[in-house]
């Protein structure tokens, strides 16, 4: 069994870097969108993070062996990759129709779904503080949308598709984590990202317009190349603060993002509003937004077992 460093204070500074990233992340995608569409975007994250990650990898001299792709192992493999592509660009489908904000959010099902399936196909447990943890994130959602409720549940319009799509986008990332477990008692999680990487890449290739990136302006260049480089960034991060400290604190150090998200949102409108439009919320939906980081990270540090 892995044993943490114990240098929280490295593993809580690369969460904290790590929630940052994933923050800023849905408002970058969020302007990106009026200049390219989700399948140019999504590939030409993929294709960056391919170059990058197996660059480090290569340098390391821990290059992946393709000859372990074969098999039981090849098909999961091929399924992780469709769960994740398919996650990336149902993501950026829900933001065209709900804010930043509200996407984060509603992502925060996403380890929920990952610790529900847990306890179905792996067999994990599940405690009645994570029961009340979920309770709590789900009246938080709720109370997150108390503007926009009447028209969630008795008409089906833009702001409910993006609601949808955007929990479709977090069964679609518990799948994939799913299978990751799976996939690691074979490979490094370095390596199952790079072929995840390469196969999104390959399989989202004959939807990408090459030359879409010429109509950019300079402010869609930055924001792509930052959209490129996050996720290698986070989930690098990611990694390593699970090297230095327990995986419960670190997810719970993760809830922090649609806060993240909410803040940088209201910096961003109030010195450029003609970039990105306001949340717009009430007291009652802040309220909510608190309620759901409480109730995930109650459901993260409830399944750490406590050591005799």
């Amino acid at each position: 069994m892995h044993k943490t460093s114990g240098r929280w204070r490295l593993g809580l500074l690369l969460s904290l870097l790590t929630a940052l990233m994933w923050g800023l992340l849905g408002i970058a995608l969020k302007v990106l969108l009026e200049q390219m569409d989700p399948y140019n975007i999504t590939w030409y994250r993929f294709i960056v993070a391919s170059i990058l990650v197996g660059g480090f990898l290569y340098l390391r001299g821990s290059f992946p062996d393709r000859r372990k792709l074969q098999g039981k192992f090849l098909i999961l493999m091929i399924i992780t990759t469709f769960a994740l592509s398919g996650n990336f660009l149902v993501y950026l489908f829900s933001l065209d129709y709900i804010s930043p904000g509200l996407a984060q959010v509603l992502i925060q099902l996403a380890p929920v779904f990952l610790l529900l399936g847990s306890l179905i196909i792996y067999k994990e447990s599940f405690s009645n503080w994570q029961w009340l943890g979920l309770v709590i994130l789900v009246l938080g959602m709720l109370l997150f949308m108390n503007q926009r409720l009447d028209t969630l549940f008795s008409n089906f319009d833009d702001y409910s598709k993006g609601v949808v799509i955007m929990i479709l986008a977090s069964l679609l990332w518990a799948v994939y984590a799913l299978l990751q477990k799976q996939l690691l008692t074979k490979m490094r999680s370095e390596s199952i990202l790079f072929w995840v990487y390469v196969g999104s890449a390959i399989l989202l290739f004959p939807t990408v317009e090459l030359n879409a990136v010429v109509s950019l302006d300079k402010l869609g260049w930055w924001l792509l190349a930052f959209c490129c480089v996050n996720s290698v960034i986070a989930y690098g991060a990611f990694a390593e603060a699970l090297d230095h400290w327990e995986a419960s604190r670190v997810s719970a150090v993760l809830t922090l993002v649609p806060l993240i998200t909410l803040f940088f949102v209201a910096i961003i409108h109030y010195f450029y509003p003609e970039i990105l439009a306001s949340e717009n919320l009430n007291l009652l939906a802040y309220f909510g937004a608190f309620l759901v980081v409480g109730g995930s990270a109650m459901t993260a540090l409830a399944g750490q077992k406590k050591k005799i």
